[in-house]
């Protein structure tokens, strides 16, 4: 998964694709370098950014979105959003996932999955909860994924959500998890860049961590992740197609 920050405030390269024309040639050519979908973000989600309305978002995103699902029809297009109004308006005009990093808005994301069948990615601490049960706790809240469900398990991906509110240590506890977490649902990883980087590497700029970010994203792959939100495709792409093919000589997986 590519990704497409169209603001001016990311963490790891704002405003570089904040005007229209750039965050379609920084889209293109992330298709062009191997992207299997594109991930629009138009609100920043980095500790103390400025928080959008969702006329603001929308008024970043839609077109951008409409340009891509025009050009790109067999690429995936996910909407990075929490706003459900964002949201519906980026399913009406061919968005095929939402990808909602914040658990307040998983209901209102459900009920568009619900009702458009579209791709859903959620916090994974909004669907699993590892912790013992009590007597007071309500029924688990995998249950939304269940086949009981009118949600199709094959919609939802799940997201350990690296770097959102959590130390080195945590992270890498969320790192560690990645298989345990993959025989459960479909999972998404956005290490890209982050902090634990930054703190693994010693390096202050986002921008010098990419052999870092590629090797998360390669072992993130090899622990059973199924999608790896990445700024450098093109890198990531080649680390894993020959980590796949020297898994498929060793006769491993």
């Amino acid at each position: 998964m590519g990704i497409v920050n169209i603001t001016p405030d990311s963490f790891s390269d704002g405003v570089r694709c904040l005007r229209t024309e750039a965050a379609l040639s920084h889209a293109r050519m992330l298709a062009r370098e191997g992207a299997a979908m594109l991930d629009l973000g138009a609100e920043s989600t980095r500790p103390g950014a400025t928080p959008l309305s969702w006329q603001a978002e929308w008024a970043r995103l839609e077109p951008v979105l409409r340009t891509l699902v025009r050009e790109q029809q067999s690429l995936p297009i996910s909407i990075d959003t929490y706003h459900p109004e964002t949201a519906e308006r980026a399913l009406g005009i061919g968005a095929a996932i939402l990808n909602c990093v914040y658990s307040d808005s998983v209901p209102s994301m459900l009920e568009l999955a619900r009702e458009t069948r579209c791709g859903l990615v959620l916090p994974a601490k909004s669907i699993f909860d590892d912790r013992q049960p009590t007597a007071g706790d309500a029924a688990p809240r995998s249950s939304i994924i269940n086949p009981q469900s009118s949600i199709l398990k094959s919609q939802i991906l799940v997201d350990p959500m690296i770097g959102f509110g959590t130390t080195r240590d945590e992270d890498l506890a969320l790192l560690g998890g990645i298989r345990h977490l993959a025989r459960k649902a479909p999972v998404l990883v956005g290490v890209s860049r982050k902090r634990i980087i930054g703190k693994l590497t010693g390096t202050d700029d986002p921008r010098d961590r990419l052999g870092g970010s590629v090797g998360a994203a390669v072992w993130c792959a090899m622990n059973g992740a199924s999608v790896v939100r990445v700024h450098d495709v093109k890198d990531t792409v080649q680390a894993l197609t020959v980590v796949d093919a020297l898994a498929a000589a060793g006769g491993t997986t």
